[in-house]
């Protein structure tokens, strides 16, 4: 039983490596790319819709709604950054039913780099909407004794969005592999059922967290924004 797929090493020059987590991140990324265009290049905007066409608006829809439910607005502003991060941790995590398949989310370095991205969209939406000064303004909040409060929570916030994705993809196969050790003839069925499930979970969880803390830097600009319209 594998822990993480960073063991399996498949090119090395030096200090330059491509282990299993890059080479199976770049293969989900091709495919969703591949996936997208597919069933984008033929779109319609009257006459009978296509499965796939339906199936997308449902997805798009619902991804603006939970969106816009957590403050975020407009929701087609964000909807390109969180619909990936959402997307691409589901593929990963639904994939990892397949017997051989080694999902790149069980990977610290990579639930890292995608919390890390979290990390930076959340002053860039901060500062377009806020100012510079107004955004930095918000570490100095309540007293100016809170500053590397602050910034420690942002830092430890990251971690615990990276980690805690890693540890349920872990957890999760940890938990397979010793249940099909105990009982290979009973749970293969049940345990894939489940990985379905907790994929769905931990996708659905680490996008929300990430809308929920890019709204905490772009809320007050938005309050605002609705106190002068009313």
């Amino acid at each position: 039983m594998e822990i993480t797929p960073d063991i399996f090493i498949f090119w090395q020059w030096h200090g330059l490596k491509i282990n299993a987590t890059i080479a199976i991140t770049w293969f989900n990324v091709l495919i969703l790319v591949m996936g997208a265009w597919l069933v984008t290049r033929r779109l319609r905007r009257e006459g009978r819709l296509s499965r796939w066409q339906n199936l997308l608006e449902v997805l798009v829809s619902g991804m603006e709604e939970q969106i816009h439910d957590m403050g975020l607005a407009p929701p087609r502003e964000f909807l390109p950054f969180l619909g990936s991060l959402f997307l691409f941790v589901l593929f990963s995590n639904l994939l990892s039913v397949i017997p051989g398949y080694l999902a790149p989310t069980g990977s610290l370095s990579t639930t890292t780099a995608l919390a890390i991205c979290v990390f930076i969209s959340v002053p860039l939406w901060g500062i377009q909407r806020r100012g510079i000064i107004g955004y930095l303004r918000m570490y100095i909040k309540p007293s100016v004794f809170m500053l590397p409060f602050n910034i420690m929570g942002e830092v430890s916030r990251t971690l615990a969005l990276a980690v805690r994705l890693f540890g349920n993809v872990m957890s999760g196969s940890m938990i397979a592999g010793i249940l099909l050790t105990i009982a290979p003839l009973l749970f293969p069925v049940l345990m894939q059922l489940l990985g379905l499930i907790t994929g769905v979970i931990q996708a659905y969880i680490f996008a929300v967290l990430a809308a929920v803390y890019i709204a905490a830097g772009v809320q007050i600009e938005q309050q605002r924004e609705q106190q002068v319209q009313g």
